[in-house]
C-alpha cells in the first residue's frame, strides 16, 4: 500500500473517530447535568453543559456530513444520544425546578407516550429506531435548549418550556406518521411531505428493460 493511501485510511479513520466521540460526549454529558444538579451546581454551569451539548450536536453533523462519514449507524446514534442526554436534562430540571414540571405533566406525559410508541414503531416495523433529522427535531433541539439554558441558568423563559413540549410532541407524531408512511427503514427525511414523496419512489414497480 502506497503511503498516500495509508494518509488517506488514518485521516478517514480519525474523521469518524472524532464524529463518533462527538456523539459519545452527549452520552457522557448526562450523568454529569444529572450529578451537577443532584450536588447543587450553580445553575449557570448546569446550562453551560446544554450549551456544549446543543453545539456538539450541531457540528458533529456537519462534520460528518463534510467528511462524509455521516453512515446510517453513526445518525442513529446521534438520534439515541439526543434522547439520552435530554432524559439528564429532564432528571436535572425535576431536581432544581420541581415545579415547572409539574405545572406541564400532561404535556410530559404525553411527550414521554408518543416518543415510546415511536420507538417502539420503529422497532416492530424496521428492527431498529428510526433517525430521520427533520427540521421539525432541529427546531424541537433548539427550542428546548434555549428554554433549559434559560430556566438553569438564569430563572427565566419558563414559558418556553411549554412552547418545547409541545414541540417535541409534534416531532414525535411526524416521526411516527413518517415510519408509518416509509415501508423501509430510511435516514435523513427532512419532512412528512418527503417520507410520501420517497414512499412512491420505494413501492414503484421496478421495470424491465
Amino acid at each position: 500500500m502506497a503511503a498516500g493511501d495509508r494518509d488517506g485510511i488514518t485521516l478517514k479513520t480519525m474523521q469518524a473517530t472524532t464524529t463518533w466521540t462527538m456523539v459519545s460526549l452527549r452520552v457522557v454529558l448526562c450523568p454529569v447535568i444529572v450529578w451537577g444538579a443532584h450536588a447543587g451546581w450553580d445553575g449557570r454551569w448546569l446550562g453551560l453543559i446544554v450549551l456544549v451539548a446543543l453545539i456538539d450536536d450541531i457540528f458533529d453533523g456537519v462534520l460528518a456530513r463534510r467528511w462524509a462519514c455521516d453512515t446510517p449507524a453513526l445518525r442513529l446514534s446521534d438520534t439515541l444520544a439526543d434522547t439520552v442526554f435530554y432524559l439528564g436534562v429532564v432528571i436535572a430540571l425535576w431536581m432544581r425546578e420541581p415545579q415547572l414540571l409539574r405545572g406541564n405533566w400532561q404535556l410530559l406525559v404525553a411527550l414521554f407516550a408518543t416518543e415510546a410508541m415511536r420507538y417502539g414503531f420503529d422497532f416492530w416495523k424496521f428492527g431498529k429506531g428510526a433517525s430521520y433529522h427533520t427540521y421539525l427535531a432541529k427546531c424541537w433541539g433548539l427550542v428546548m435548549a434555549v428554554a433549559v439554558i434559560g430556566v438553569l441558568s438564569f430563572g427565566g423563559l419558563q414559558w418556553l418550556i411549554t412552547v418545547s413540549l409541545v414541540l417535541g410532541i409534534a416531532c414525535n407524531t411526524e416521526g411516527l406518521a413518517m415510519s408509518v408512511v416509509l415501508p423501509r427503514w430510511k435516514n435523513d427525511v427532512k419532512t412528512l411531505g418527503a417520507a410520501w414523496r420517497l414512499r412512491k419512489t420505494m413501492t414503484k414497480p421496478a421495470t424491465g428493460v
